[in-house]
């Protein structure tokens, strides 16, 4: 496949679809060794329901990004100003195209976002097993400063370090 460098958009209602779709192919690539499918389902359906973006989409406080490499859709990203700071809730990247460069340019527009919205610090959780995205993260300069366990609900639980990257 062609290494072309891919191209970030801001998400458009057009795309919430396939968006959804590709948060399940990533998740099930990803977090069935880590939590129960039964999780992996509840946070896919609350999380990535289309009707649940595509209100997202109207809020200031809020960002996606779509990267597309030759014209499909490779990854996205999703952020939320939170108080002072920018949360980084999402980025998730297709696992044939990981590695590729579309994680580090979905991160540089985040970051630009962010830096636009004033905040300096860009925070993330990210599960503890998920040592393939902590070192991911730390490799464009994100560090842990916390691991917490939080609640979910249901008998679910996220069991995520916190990682920071000053902007």
């Amino acid at each position: 496949m062609n290494d072309a460098q891919p191209s970030v958009q801001r998400l458009t209602a057009a795309d919430v679809d396939a968006v959804s779709a590709l948060a399940k192919t990533v998740w099930q690539a990803t977090y069935p060794p880590l939590i129960p499918q039964a999780q992996i389902d509840a946070m896919l359906a609350d999380r990535y329901a289309p009707q649940r973006v595509r209100e997202q989409l109207g809020d200031p406080r809020q960002a996606w990004w779509v990267a597309r490499r030759e014209h499909v859709l490779a990854g996205f990203a999703h952020a939320l100003l939170d108080e002072s700071d920018c949360k980084l809730d999402k980025l998730y990247v297709h696992p044939a195209q990981q590695r590729r460069g579309i994680g580090a340019a979905l991160l540089r527009a985040v970051e630009d976002w962010a830096r636009r919205q004033q905040v300096r610090r860009l925070w993330l959780q990210v599960n503890r097993g998920n040592t393939q995205a902590i070192a991911a993260y730390e490799k464009y300069g994100f560090r842990v400063v916390d691991s917490r366990v939080f609640e979910l609900g249901g008998g679910f639980v996220m069991d995520d370090h916190l990682m920071e990257k000053r902007l």
